[in-house]
């Protein structure tokens, strides 16, 4: 994917629009601090390198879901923190306030509108917003690959009037996204866990075009070992793809990919975090018992095969992470990755929050920023928000 970058293009005296991925966690109570801004410094250095090389700085982005209406004014503040420099807040998206402080803007300066999503058409990519938005700047900088699978006005429709690039995440996502799954250091390898098998249909089949080794687990795991014919007692199923599961252990078959699934597995009696449990093989699952993680067995042969490949792909995690009895199989999986010389690709969701947990999030080659994005890249669907840049 050649798209023109921040790098290829002269930003001096330029008023630039960037839109950033500032959907930042708030506290419950005020919605005031904000509780995690991972998000806010992975922009840094594209906003360093605008304003270092004198453009005139506008940042956008969305925060919440449009019925929230939240404000990104706290961003603001972290912001003016982390850059070490104000940074002006305007109180509307394309009101008088934003074009005001946007005029006002000197070369190397930095700025933030509110909320994008204050407004319906943002959604909707209204052409019109989309206009006006893009009226603020000369040139637009997309650096929110989190959003980059969604066709919104700040995403997709502000491309149609102002030349377009992207900025250094991005560029880091589909730079080493891009190679895992157009040309990686073989033997490569996929794991997939997470609850279900049709939310991963797509990128089972794309990545079967690809890779050697496809481990399974998490809840999806269950669906897989009833269309082999085992016992999986109350465990989760998805009983409408039981058949769509056999036809993926023939297509792996018949591809010679070796696709994995647990070998044991620690059940449980209740969906509790103080729940008994105990560890039993994958295909004898007892009634009244469901599946919760990956059991000792299987953690060593994943931890093995792990160590054995040289590109390995994680989307999903292998158990309940979430209740601390049963997240040893997703933090087994992670400490594994770590560990390996591999390159090593967190698809975002609930494996880059996995992998945050257990601290190893730098020891990863790359940790995707977006869920739903990194899901779609994997599935080898067109993203509309990177498609609308500008070719190099």
């Amino acid at each position: 994917m050649n798209k023109k970058t921040i790098e290829d293009i002269d930003v001096k005296g330029k008023k630039v629009l960037v839109r950033c991925d500032f959907n930042v966690p708030l506290d419950i109570e005020t919605k005031t601090k904000i509780t995690d801004d991972r998000r806010i410094v992975g922009a840094l250095p594209t906003i360093k390198y605008l304003m270092e090389h004198g453009a005139k700085v506008i940042l956008c982005s969305h925060i919440g879901k449009t019925k929230d209406k939240q404000t990104l004014a706290p961003v603001a503040k972290r912001l003016a923190e982390l850059l070490n420099c104000p940074v002006p807040f305007a109180g509307d998206v394309i009101g008088p306030d934003a074009k005001a402080k946007a005029n006002a803007l000197k070369d190397g300066e930095v700025m933030l509108i509110e909320n994008v999503r204050l407004h319906t058409e943002e959604e909707k990519n209204d052409p019109e917003f989309a206009k006006e938005l893009a009226s603020l700047a000369e040139i637009y900088v997309n650096d929110a690959f989190g959003t980059a699978h969604r066709a919104h006005a700040s995403t997709e429709g502000v491309t149609k009037y102002l030349p377009a690039v992207c900025g250094y995440l991005i560029q880091k996502e589909i730079g080493i996204m891009g190679k895992a799954l157009e040309n990686p250091d073989r033997p490569f390898m996929a794991i997939l866990g997470g609850s279900k098998v049709s939310s991963k249909i797509g990128v089972i089949e794309n990545l079967m075009e690809k890779v050697d080794t496809l481990l399974i687990g998490g809840g999806m795991t269950y669906t897989f070992v009833k269309a082999m014919g085992g016992n999986i007692g109350d465990s989760i199923c998805e009983e409408d793809k039981i058949d769509l599961a056999k036809s993926l252990l023939e297509k792996a078959k018949n591809k010679g990919i070796k696709l994995v699934l647990p070998v044991d597995t620690v059940v449980a009696k209740e969906f509790k975090a103080d729940s008994e449990w105990k560890v039993v093989p994958t295909n004898e699952i007892p009634d009244g018992w469901q599946g919760v993680d990956i059991g000792p067995e299987t953690v060593k042969m994943y931890s093995d095969l792990i160590k054995s490949h040289k590109t390995i792909i994680w989307n999903g995690p292998m158990g309940v992470f979430e209740f601390e009895a049963f997240a040893k199989g997703t933090n087994a999986v992670a400490k594994a990755m770590a560990e390996s010389d591999a390159v090593t690709i967190i698809g975002g969701g609930d494996s880059a929050a996995a992998v945050e947990q257990a601290g190893l999030a730098e020891k990863m080659t790359h940790v995707s920023t977006g869920g739903g994005a990194s899901l779609e890249f994997m599935e080898g669907i067109v993203l509309p928000g990177i498609a609308a840049l500008n070719d190099k």
